[in-house]
């Protein structure tokens, strides 16, 4: 499991770092490799860890495939979400080609605290919910049952409140205002996830209506 961890992390950064590049069309961008390197570093760190506490989670953050019980229309999201963020890349990328881009330290050093920020509070999460898959799922081979303690007893869905802190830190690291741009796009998508989420929960999931009642903020305490 380690060493697919490790592949994986690898194959990533290399697809990420293709995006960027060819699109910018030079390898001298300092937000970029800046946040390639955290992402090599992050990724296997974050796993190494999961592995450590709770196997269980990693192995199935680890399967990308769709999963049987997976609603359908949550598999349609994932192809979409996909999509929008290969765009992103795209467009961040472009950015630098065409001028856009600031290579401000200031901007690189925010970017990546944001970034780290927001992977102490996806930690949080795993360490919270044994039951953090990557799709939309009951999983009663598991034993799932709802969590309602740490980060969940301020939202509903924190995952995807610790997630929009990178589509943030990620942009602000590489100085792309095109990569902002993208920032509402995956905040909307999010707020649809949620929706699929909830209706697959409540309906699958014994106690999750009583839990959605008492836990009134989906993605932001006091806002929504």
């Amino acid at each position: 499991m380690i060493a697919k961890l490790l592949l994986q992390n690898t194959f990533f950064v290399i697809a990420m770092a293709v995006l960027l590049f060819a699109c910018a069309g030079t390898l001298h961008w300092p937000g970029a490799w800046a946040y390639l390197i955290a992402s090599a570093v992050i990724g296997p760190a974050c796993g190494l860890w999961l592995a450590k506490v709770d196997p269980g989670l990693l192995a199935e953050r680890m399967r990308l495939t769709a999963r049987e019980g997976q609603p359908t229309e949550d598999k349609r999201f994932m192809l979409v979400f996909l999509v929008v963020a290969v765009l992103w890349f795209v467009a961040m990328g472009l950015d630098r080609r065409f001028g856009g881009v600031n290579d401000g330290v200031t901007l690189i050093v925010l970017g990546l605290a944001l970034y780290l920020v927001s992977t102490v509070a996806i930690l949080w999460v795993f360490r919270t919910n044994s039951f953090a898959a990557p799709v939309v799922k009951v999983q009663t081979e598991r034993d799932h049952h709802v969590i309602s303690t740490g980060p969940y007893a301020l939202v509903r869905h924190p995952m995807y409140t610790s997630v929009m802190l990178f589509f943030i830190g990620v942009p602000l690291t590489l100085g792309s205002w095109w990569g902002l741009a993208f920032v509402p796009v995956f905040f909307v998508m999010f707020a649809i996830r949620t929706g699929i989420e909830e209706r697959t929960l409540a309906t699958g999931l014994s106690g999750y209506a009583d839990y959605a009642a008492r836990v009134r903020y989906r993605l932001v305490p006091g806002l929504w």
